[in-house]
């Protein structure tokens, strides 16, 4: 139960600093994606949002989405060597642990060669398909 609860605490601390990692800035932030309404006078009366700001929470959706993908991959990689480790030679249990690891790395190799494909295309045919835009 000791080593659980060092492991439970490492595992937390590994998510924590993972999430705390800098963002990457994005080319469309918050600021371009508002239109500030004047009066007639020329004062500035609001900032309100454009349709452009979809842009902006589709991109960071799609980045928490991956992110969090990437971490709980990583959990169940750590959860099946865990079952591996205590199966205890039992075959029920060791298969069951194989299998989490399996799936876990057929994860990680499905996300990695999603991106890849994407940068392929993107490379070759000088089309940002990694970018999503809205019109021109």
């Amino acid at each position: 139960m000791k080593y659980l609860s060092k492991l439970l605490k490492s595992v937390l601390a590994t998510i924590t600093f993972f999430f705390l990692l800098p963002q990457p800035a994005f080319a469309q932030d918050w600021e371009s994606c508002m239109v500030t309404l004047t009066n007639e006078v020329g004062d500035a009366i609001a900032t309100v949002p454009t349709l452009r700001c979809v842009e902006v929470i589709f991109q960071k959706i799609l980045n928490i989405a991956v992110e969090l993908a990437v971490v709980v991959l990583f959990l169940f990689i750590i959860i099946g060597g865990f079952k591996f480790l205590t199966s205890g030679g039992d075959p029920k249990a060791t298969e069951s642990a194989k299998n989490t690891l399996t799936y876990a790395i057929l994860g990680i190799v499905l996300l990695i060669g999603i991106w890849l494909i994407l940068k392929f295309i993107e490379y070759f045919t000088g089309i940002e398909v990694t970018v999503f835009r809205i019109g021109v």
